[in-house]
């Protein structure tokens, strides 16, 4: 499911060649491809509150808002084991977004530190056992949880207790090679290939394309691109 870096370098090259727009050194193109796959994720979730906003009656295989969970999902984490520090349960050096914190296998509400001090003085909104509470900070997550024998309310620390649900970012992209005659060679052992969905190869490589056109102050090309993506976006929301 994945989109080959050699592929979508080879294409960048090709057509950055064809436009008479010189060549795009490996170390640029790495620079530039995990930018572009970055700007393809994040715009996801500005495009699934979008289409949301707007669905209509549409088979599900052609409804963008299905579309775009199926190109989401290949990011999806679950009942991932957090550890605490002594002051929270961290978050992954990966994560993007956070879905859910699950306390002995019972889903934890969200609330803001301002809510959690007002509710956990008072006996129907304190957390317990069947409705735990979190809250997020800096480093992570504090879970709480009470008993409805003495009304307390404990800061859950047990090591094998919190788990969360999370969307990951995409690893980073790398063109691997190796150097013969004087020549940048592709080497897929050293290779990262893009973690996006194989429909996204023709997003890559004009995503890229236009960040070259910027790098390289060629209005031209940045435009001419430019004109691609917006014909492909304009086709996506019909």
């Amino acid at each position: 499911m994945a989109v080959n870096i050699n592929t979508v370098y080879q294409r960048v090259l090709a057509i950055a060649n064809k436009e008479q727009r010189g060549y795009i050194t490996p170390q640029e193109f790495n620079i530039l491809a995990n930018q572009a796959q970055l700007d393809v994720f994040e715009q996801y979730f500005y495009d699934q509150h979008q289409f949301s906003r707007a669905r209509g009656s549409q088979p599900k295989q052609l409804d963008p808002v299905e579309i775009l969970k199926d190109k989401i999902s290949l990011f999806e984490v679950f009942n991932s084991l957090r550890t605490h520090d002594g002051n929270a349960y961290t978050f992954p050096t990966d994560m993007y977004r956070l879905s859910n914190v699950k306390y002995d296998d019972v889903i934890a509400d969200y609330v803001s530190i301002r809510e959690f001090e007002a509710m956990k003085g008072h006996p129907l909104l304190r957390p317990h056992a069947n409705r735990p509470l979190y809250i997020k900070t800096k480093d992570g997550v504090k879970v709480y949880t009470g008993a409805a024998s003495d009304n307390s309310v404990t800061q859950v620390t047990a090591a094998d207790k919190v788990y969360i649900d999370y969307i990951k970012k995409p690893a980073t992209v790398s063109w691997g090679y190796i150097v013969v005659s004087g020549s940048a060679l592709y080497n897929s052992g050293n290779s990262t290939n893009f973690e996006l969905h194989e429909s996204e190869e023709v997003n890559l490589v004009n995503r890229i394309l236009v960040l070259a056109g910027i790098m390289i102050k060629d209005p031209t090309l940045y435009q001419t691109i430019s004109g691609e993506e917006m014909k492909d976006i304009q086709q996506e929301k019909q």
